[in-house]
């Protein structure tokens, strides 16, 4: 009986011993989980500048003349997307080399140049953008009728048109785009010409980044 006993008490202090040294061991943390540094979303905020080309035709009011070829320039503007905002805001001019032209009976209708500044407004859905234009158009205008001579003036109207954008990498955005403009009326060689223009133009464009 007495040795039953003192090995139960020895147990009981062993068990207890055990106990205490296990309360004094350090809690076991888990580590912090590691994020992902945030990558920062696509913004068309900034200037950009680029190059264009397409195709362009029209009517006026000389009998049958209904001018149409190819256009070839450049643009440059600034876009303003404001914070987790979809809209987007701009402000766009152009400059294009024009061989758009039209003859018929000793009458030519051609225009060397044409040019706008538009303001654009649009919906980005990330790097895609859907935007509509409309502002102030201007081009060259010229007649000649043969045996009695030429005449040109600047042309200046409206335009108005829309159309898509991608961003293919953070720097270059490719786009397709229609645009409608009526330069007015003219009077040249005595005679008020008038006219309109359709055109659809694919471009390629560098976005500066301002690093803000």
């Amino acid at each position: 009986m007495t040795r039953k006993i003192l090995l139960g008490a020895v147990a009981a202090v062993a068990l207890s011993a055990t106990g205490a040294f296990a309360a004094d061991l350090p809690a076991y943390e888990p580590a912090p989980a590691v994020s992902a540094p945030a990558v920062p979303s696509f913004t068309w905020s900034g200037p950009y500048i680029g190059v264009q080309a397409g195709y362009a035709f029209g009517d006026t009011n000389i009998s049958r003349i209904e001018p149409e070829g190819f256009i070839v320039g450049g643009y440059a503007g600034y876009n303003v997307q404001l914070d987790n905002s979809p809209i987007v805001f701009g402000i766009e001019t152009d400059f294009n080399y024009s061989d758009v032209d039209d003859k018929r009976a000793g009458v030519r209708f051609q225009g060397d140049w044409t040019g706008a500044t538009r303001a654009r407004v649009g919906y980005a859905f990330d790097r895609f953008l859907a935007y509509g234009a409309a502002g102030v158009a201007y081009a060259d205008r010229e007649v000649r009728v043969r045996g009695i001579g030429s005449d040109s003036k600047t042309a200046v109207g409206w335009t108005v048109g829309g159309g898509v954008e991608y961003a293919a990498a953070d720097n270059v955005a490719v786009r397709a785009e229609y645009r409608y403009s009526d330069f007015g009326k003219d009077r040249l060689l005595g005679r008020s010409v008038d006219g309109d223009e359709h055109r659809v133009m694919g471009g390629v464009a560098y976005k500066f980044d301002l690093g803000f």
